[in-house]
């Protein structure tokens, strides 16, 4: 029986209430397709950072690296500023293991009610792929004159040919897999040096793929796009500023943040890649158990893709959309009363049955 080594990290608020649910499902789907998972936790959280000063410690990455994938909750507290939470463990993972695209599926599932009009199950159903290491998210710049009326903030975005190149690839060879259509996110009228370059790398690395149909937008039109023509797309590409605000805007528009994955990919696979809901650590909710776990559980069938377990994978994903149509349980932010490990608990006997 093959046992792959799965590095858990809860992290923090309702993190620590759907990763077990993840993790139930994920042993079904073992126990089916005759596979198993060795998981290590790592208390690793703002919790950990208020009592030592650190997200993780500083061999974090040596102790991650072994493993053939990372699990994780979600980051972050009212009380720990946010960009401390994030730079102390999340990105810090995404760098240093390369994890260079981030990948977010949006579908709309029978039995989930979307605040759009007219559109069916089946009719959207679309990914986006993020720049998940440089770009926008940079640590290059700082401030001067600080509290007085002449303090300046400088943030620098960073563009390496390289980093374009190599998500621009992945998008390419994905729309491949998919539809054959790939959209590029831009801003090249009003940012006037990194989006036209970018825009320049996505028009010559459509020469080598000319099987695949291409369009690009501005985000702002872009985002009028998502809600109003969401059945336009295919496949998105995107900066990390840019494919960070489609991938919250694509869940809303099917229904509900709390059901979307997310894969933070090195696909070389050098590093251990990591698996994540979008939903974040939602601390107004924490506690009570109605957190939504089918986000947590949907990232881990992209983690069994990953990991070379295809039909385990379709059988999960299989498994959440037959037990949202038949709409008998469900959490509340999509219109049911069942708790989080009650909704766990009916995907994994969907699975098995």
């Amino acid at each position: 029986m093959k046992n792959f080594r799965i590095a858990v990290i809860p992290g923090d608020g309702i993190g620590t209430e759907v990763v077990p649910e993840g993790i139930r499902v994920l042993d079904a789907a073992g126990g089916r397709f005759g596979f198993a998972f060795s998981w290590q936790s790592f208390d690793w959280s703002c919790e950990t950072y208020l009592n030592t000063g650190k997200m993780m410690p500083d061999d974090g990455l040596d102790q991650l690296r072994p493993f053939d994938a990372i699990f994780l909750g979600a980051v972050g507290r009212p009380d720990v500023a946010d960009h401390i939470s994030l730079w102390g463990l999340l990105i810090p993972i995404r760098r240093g293991f390369r994890q260079y695209v981030n990948l977010r599926p949006v579908r709309l599932f029978d039995g989930i009610e979307t605040p759009l009009k007219k559109w069916k199950p089946g009719e959207i159903d679309f990914t986006i792929v993020r720049e998940n290491n440089e770009g926008e998210y940079s640590k290059i710049g700082g401030r001067i004159y600080e509290g007085t009326d002449d303090e300046i903030a400088i943030q620098e975005t960073v563009f390496s040919r390289r980093g374009v190149n190599r998500v621009l690839r992945f998008a390419f060879d994905f729309a491949r897999q998919r539809k054959k259509h790939l959209t590029s996110a831009t801003k090249s009228n009003g940012i006037i040096h990194t989006m036209p370059f970018w825009d320049d790398c996505f028009r010559t690395m459509s020469t080598h793929y000319p099987d695949i149909r291409t369009d690009q937008y501005h985000i702002d039109i872009l985002t009028a796009h998502f809600v109003r023509h969401p059945d336009w797309f295919d496949v998105v590409v995107g900066s990390n500023l840019f494919g960070d605000i489609l991938s919250d805007l694509g869940p809303a528009v099917v229904g509900s943040i709390g059901i979307a994955p997310s894969a933070n990919l090195n696909p070389e696979r050098e590093f251990p890649s990591m698996f994540e809901p979008v939903h974040g650590s939602a601390p107004d909710i924490a506690g009570k158990g109605i957190a939504n776990p089918i986000g947590q559980i949907w990232s881990g069938a992209m983690m069994l893709r990953h990991l070379g377990l295809a039909e385990a994978a379709d059988a999960v994903e299989n498994a959440i959309a037959a037990t949202l149509a038949k709409a008998k349980v469900r959490t509340r932010d999509i219109g049911g009363t069942a708790s989080t490990d009650e909704m766990g608990a009916a995907i994994a006997d969907e699975l098995r049955a």
